[in-house]
């Protein structure tokens, strides 16, 4: 069967497409990203702009197209924070909805973790022993400890990249002062959790997934990613620390032109690499692993478990489509 994840976040809408089958790898067979680029689409009331909600409106539509050729049995459409957490998210999905004829669903935060953290421990596997994940998203970071294929632990905490930056980095370059005040506010917030964490005991293997700590990584030398998944990447407290100062003292026009840092992503790295210094600072991590798989294959195993065993929850339905008379069915996207 092929099925596809469609993932509306906040840099871009990304459609992945696999063959599944049971026992098998949920190896990408095709990728599609369309630009959503919404970090500077928010207004001061927390509201995705008329431009914002019209370009994903036109990404979600090309990506289910492509679904479409691609001949995709089931699709997965569901949305990050960046427009679950938008106030006017109702209008967005119902644009959307009028317009491509699906609606997009919405994880809150814990399933989130939750499911990337399903997608670490499968790639690393049972000898990965206790596992400690962070993600820094756009709107949210996830973190997720556990040992087995279930986290014991999964958290969801408002330290996304784009959202700090769009709140606490008004200049470009950014003051010293803003810089300053984001570490003193992401310290703040990890405390919360960072006791908490200890108390669960020392992990064996700690992982990151996420674009931030992929380009924090390649930053930092890592091979980059068109030598493949397989390839190992690791990530330093060290090198995040010295990049720091490095990256606050650049525009955003001169980030994007440092190797693995995207243009869309240019203006945010700063943010998610204080954020990843503060988060394992606190908890003493001196180097981390980064993995390659995330959300988008943790839905994909899911989804594969559910099926097999027909006892597992995914907390989406596949494609969502609306009828004429406005009922909400479940159908295949090709016939």
């Amino acid at each position: 069967m092929r099925l596809g994840v469609l993932d509306i976040g906040s840099n871009s809408a990304q459609l992945q497409i696999v063959d599944v089958r049971p026992g098998a790898p949920p190896l990408p067979a095709h990728a599609v990203k369309e630009p959503t680029l919404l970090g500077e689409e928010i207004l001061p009331d927390g509201a995705i702009s008329d431009d914002g909600i019209e370009r994903v409106v036109r990404a979600v539509a090309d990506a289910v197209s492509a679904a479409a050729r691609h001949g995709v049995d089931q699709l997965y459409p569901f949305a990050t924070s960046a427009v679950r957490d938008a106030t006017n998210r109702d209008d967005v999905v119902d644009r959307i909805q009028r317009t491509v004829g699906i609606r997009p669903q919405f994880l809150d935060g814990e399933q989130e973790a939750r499911l990337t953290y399903l997608a670490a421990h499968r790639w690393y596997g049972w000898s990965a022993g206790r596992l400690l994940l962070f993600d820094i998203g756009g709107g949210s970071m996830e973190i997720a400890l556990g040992r087995d294929a279930d986290p014991d632990l999964a958290l969801s905490l408002p330290l996304g990249a784009g959202r700090l930056t769009r709140a606490m980095l008004a200049h470009d370059p950014p003051k010293r002062s803003e810089v300053k005040a984001l570490r003193r506010y992401v310290r703040e917030t990890l405390s919360e959790v960072v006791d908490r964490l200890r108390w669960e005991s020392v992990p064996r293997n700690v992982v990151a997934t996420s674009k931030t700590f992929k380009q924090l990584a390649r930053l930092a030398g890592a091979p980059p990613q068109r030598e493949g998944p397989f390839v190992r990447r690791v990530l330093t407290v060290d090198d995040v620390r010295e990049w720091i100062p490095r990256l606050a003292s650049m525009s955003a026009a001169q980030r994007a032109r440092l190797r693995g840092v995207s243009q869309p992503r240019a203006r945010q790295i700063l943010a998610g690499a204080v954020v990843a210094h503060a988060v394992m600072s606190a908890l003493g991590v001196e180097r981390l692993r980064v993995c390659p798989w995330a959300l988008r294959e943790g839905i994909m195993l899911r989804h594969l478990e559910a099926n097999t065993s027909g006892s597992v929850d995914l907390p989406l339905q596949p494609l969502v489509r609306l009828t004429d008379q406005q009922e909400a069915t479940v159908t295949p996207l090709h016939h």
